[in-house]
């Protein structure tokens, strides 16, 4: 699967030229020509990294990033500027900028910071996470549950609970999981999706037969939810025995 870069920018003729090159490197690209519209396409299309212009009509760059970081995303961001000054370059990287790159730029020094900013995003995964009093250490492929058990998960079961919190609150499909999961090496059913998630259930609900965590989208795929919902999901999940 390509990588995903949105691209936040207001100046069609730059924003052009650089989705072209980014797409000419192998990413998948969209583009926000302002701030409203970047707050809407990173929360639906969950990019690997967002290159965001400070200056834009409406919120501005700044803006955007502090509110996405407030809501809990930690996807990369890359500022791009004209203004270079060091306190500007400080404010972004205080706001949660990953990197800052003032206007004018060099297309080759730009690539090189988009591929380093997506190498280390997959180099350093978030390495605990917690939720409904369960601890999960992915460096150690180990959790710790509410009750006071100690699970240490498999390969797989690590790697779906990975994806599935990566994308929290998002329906996430079984052809994605497959891809992201098993590659393209080996095929296994979707039955053996179903298996991994019925065991992760055992560990992370309080009711397996009734989930809160791990939902069931039925024919398309699973969403986690960190907080349990309120309302059944009956009308439109089946969860697989």
């Amino acid at each position: 699967m390509k990588p995903k870069v949105l691209l936040v920018e207001d100046e069609p003729a730059l924003a052009g030229a650089l989705a072209d090159n980014l797409e000419g490197e192998g990413y998948a690209v969209e583009v926000a020509p302002d701030g409203r519209a970047a707050l809407e396409r990173w929360a639906a299309w969950n990019p690997d990294l967002v290159v965001l212009d400070v200056m834009l009509p409406g919120l501005n760059g700044l803006q955007v990033c502090r509110q996405m970081r407030a809501q809990g995303q930690t996807t990369p961001v890359l500022f791009l500027s004209a203004k270079g000054a060091p306190e500007e370059r400080v404010e972004g990287l205080r706001v949660g900028g990953d990197d800052y790159l003032a206007k004018p730029f060099h297309l080759p020094e730009f690539l090189l910071r988009v591929k380093n900013l997506l190498r280390r995003r997959a180099e350093t995964p978030r390495a605990v996470y917690e939720f409904a009093g369960h601890r999960i250490d992915f460096r150690a492929w180990t959790a710790y549950l509410k009750d006071g058990r100690k699970e240490v998960l498999g390969e797989r079961e690590m790697a779906i609970l990975r994806l599935l919190i990566e994308r929290a609150g998002q329906v996430v499909s079984r052809d994605e999981i497959l891809d992201r999961v098993w590659g393209q090496e080996v095929f296994p059913s979707s039955r053996t999706i179903d298996n991994f998630v019925v065991r992760l259930r055992r560990l992370f609900e309080p009711d397996p037969a009734r989930p809160v965590h791990l939902h069931t989208v039925w024919g398309v795929g699973y969403r986690f939810t960190p907080q349990p919902e309120l309302k059944s999901e009956t009308a439109f999940s089946k969860e697989p025995t």
